[in-house]
């Protein structure tokens, strides 16, 4: 995530800096003026035209910065926060008392905590949930994914099925995205570590994105109870982690498998622009940070190079950056003209882009503003559109025909 994105501290929260010096200040200015955005083949989208015909309803408020949503077989839902709370939602109401027998998570590592929620496709037969966290604490965390069963309000045989094989500091970039394949395998994003200095074996850890040796900037392919299917590309290739289905991410945190296009989508946080969103293939290189449409959030471009033999482009790049969040395919009847367009949720700017697609094709984009940080973006069993937001008290939204 963007440190643009995070939530905007108030003027008493810390103390405004001293001033540049004025020969520090003509440095910096001489230095930015060299530098300019990485050209590409892909022309980055900056705002788009409002769409129109829509309204929110509120669902439930009083959340605090609720980051997922997964709906139960009775209607119901589950609903993390990310202080490190699993709540239940019913008939409209938010249960005060939230889910038990949660493992430990560490509810205030920032962009870390209690992060997505999903449900076996055969929860019905065997009541698995599966949870995302941060494990640990700011000086030393990883991602981690659990699963347990959910029975009489709480979770039972709680167990830590896959985490990042090495820990970090700092509070950013855990990714932590969950989606089911058809073949009953689960995906999982790890984001790549964090910002500069933050580092890892000696250097920045945003490298480690490119290290197929470290968990850090990848999707993860697991089995329902976290082995490693022998199918996965790195399967036996020497010092690979046999997790990764992809490398080279940032951090993301929307994705969604499509399957009118048997495609798997993934929106994910650039650094200062250069957000992307791309189609995630097994085995391929997305490039960060060698290539990238980012720039350092104190100016020059983080790479030279927006493009390269054998690493994937992006479909979309979005600068300046959205701060891009939950992802959905839309296949309601509400709102016909959607059909099989992508919704992609954006907390810097509070908004959900509707992603036009014709076939595999992106034609064109639109958004909704919706006032407040978009945290996930869902299509609920109901074939209704949902949207949490990122905000304390944050809610869950219904988006209807105006």
């Amino acid at each position: 995530m963007s440190p643009l994105s995070v939530n905007k501290p108030m003027i008493s929260d810390r103390p405004f800096p001293a001033p540049m010096p004025v020969a520090a200040a003509l440095i910096l200015a001489m230095a930015l003026a060299g530098c300019s955005k990485p050209a590409g083949s892909v022309e980055p989208t900056g705002d788009v035209p409002e769409l129109g015909g829509w309204r929110t309803e509120v669902v439930a408020g009083g959340l605090a910065h609720p980051w997922a949503i997964a709906w139960l077989p009775d209607g119901s839902a589950l609903i993390t926060e990310r202080a490190g709370r699993l709540r239940v939602l019913r008939d409209g109401k938010i249960d005060p008392k939230p889910i038990d027998g949660l493992p430990q998570i560490c509810g205030n590592c920032g962009q870390g905590g209690l992060l997505d929620v999903s449900l076996h496709p055969d929860f019905a037969g065997n009541r698995f949930v599966y949870l995302t966290y941060a494990a640990g604490d700011k000086d030393a965390n990883r991602t981690t994914l659990a699963r347990g069963r959910l029975a009489d309000g709480r979770l039972k045989d709680v167990e830590v099925i896959f985490e990042n094989a090495d820990s970090k500091s700092g509070t950013q970039h855990f990714g932590s995205r969950l989606v089911w394949l058809p073949d009953g395998t689960l995906l999982m994003s790890i984001g790549d570590g964090g910002n500069p200095p933050i580092s890892f074996d000696g250097d920045v850890i945003r490298k480690q994105a490119q290290n197929l040796g470290t968990h850090f900037g990848s999707v993860v392919r697991l089995r329902d109870d976290g082995s490693v299917p022998p199918d996965n590309p790195f399967v036996g290739k020497p010092g690979a982690k046999p997790e990764i289905y992809s490398y080279g991410h940032r951090n993301i945190q929307g994705m969604v498998y499509d399957a009118g296009r048997d495609l798997i989508w993934a929106n994910e946080h650039g650094s200062r622009g250069g957000d992307e969103l791309n189609v995630i293939e097994p085995g391929r290189n997305y490039g960060w940070p060698e290539v990238t449409y980012s720039m350092e959030y104190w100016g020059p471009a983080i790479s030279d190079k927006s493009s390269a033999p054998g690493v994937v482009e992006p479909k979309v790049v979005w600068t300046p950056s959205k701060a891009p969040s939950g992802l959905t395919v839309y296949t309601g009847e509400r709102f016909p003209d959607w059909q099989g367009d992508l919704l992609s949720g954006a907390l810097k700017f509070e908004e959900v882009r509707r992603i036009d697609l014709k076939g595999n094709e992106i034609i064109d984009e639109e958004k909704l503003e919706i006032g407040q940080r978009v945290r996930d973006v869902r299509m609920g069993p109901d074939g209704e559109l949902y949207v949490l937001t990122d905000e304390n008290p944050g809610q869950l939204l219904r988006i209807v025909p105006q």
